[in-house]
């Protein structure tokens, strides 16, 4: 099915510290009774669901047939403007285990039709997962850890989140409680706690990536930038490595950086072509494996 017009409905559900996970779901017009396969869309770290292309990858989607939800975890410190970090003083405890919960709150208020479609229904049985760079990492946590995931793509993943912390965050850690980093698109001094380091060691088993990939065996596709800055295309290739999914795949995209060469705010007519590329690689796999 493919739809030439897409419904966007936002809307608001509750974490299970009673903060609100802000979310848009994009679906195909249809007749009324269709029903269609979920598509959960997970932003990065410094990233927010209205991120540059996103908005407009996830329209994408829809068109194809696909209902997907796109939204804010609940401490990424964006508030009601939706694309302003407002609320440092979240960002700064955003721990990976309340990610990961938040997509679990996410899949159950789509099973118990808090979230819904006024235009077509929502398969709660088919749904699949996209997560960027750290939501990638989340993703990949998320399909071990929720049975109803049918299908994962990630887009620039980490592999392993315990391996990117630096020996000057961990010093900051341990004499101050916090570290800082530079927001170079904001200017913003944004401080991490402590909570978010000690998170990821006491859970490690549960938060990731690298550990969690042994677990599926659902279809997985992993997609990263060859020139990706951020985080290394061999994190994709490690997790491809690790999956014992017999349906699974990596592409590397030549020319690509970490966003698929997408900036914030995206006000172009067309994606850049590495983006489109990323784009069909994802349709594709979601048809192929979700309808």
């Amino acid at each position: 099915m493919k739809s030439n017009s897409v419904n966007k409905e936002s809307g608001v559900i509750r974490s299970n510290e009673d903060l609100p996970i802000y979310y848009d779901l994009y679906s195909p017009s249809a007749a009324p009774s269709t029903v269609v396969p979920v598509v959960l869309f997970l932003h990065g770290f410094k990233g927010f669901k209205d991120w540059g292309a996103f908005p407009d990858a996830c329209e994408e989607l829809a068109r194809a047939g696909f209902a997907v939800v796109a939204f804010n975890f609940s401490l990424n410190g964006i508030g009601k403007n939706m694309t302003e970090f407002d609320q440092l003083e979240l960002f700064e405890r955003e721990t990976l285990s309340q990610d990961l919960d938040d997509v679990g709150k996410v899949i159950e208020a789509i099973k118990q039709k808090e979230i819904a479609s006024d235009r077509v229904l929502l398969d709660s049985d088919r749904i699949g997962i996209i997560g960027h760079s750290r939501g990638g990492h989340t993703a990949v946590a998320a399909a071990a850890e929720y049975s109803e995931i049918m299908s994962l793509i990630t887009w620039s993943a980490v592999a392993d989140y315990n391996a990117r912390w630096s020996e000057q965050m961990k010093q900051d850690w341990e004499e101050k409680g916090f570290t800082e980093i530079l927001n170079s698109r904001t200017h913003q001094t944004m401080k991490i706690g402590k909570v978010v380091y000690d998170d990821a060691l006491a859970n490690a088993d549960r938060l990731m990536a690298i550990q969690r990939v042994r677990e599926l065996h659902i279809p997985s596709l992993f997609l990263a930038g060859k020139e990706d800055e951020a985080v290394p295309y061999s994190d994709s290739e490690k997790l491809y490595r690790a999956c014992p999914a017999d349906e699974k795949e990596v592409r590397i995209i030549e020319g690509a950086g970490h966003t698929f060469n997408v900036s914030h705010p995206f006000e172009e007519e067309k994606f850049p072509p590495v983006f489109e590329e990323v784009l069909d690689h994802t349709e594709g796999w979601l048809i192929e494996t979700l309808k």
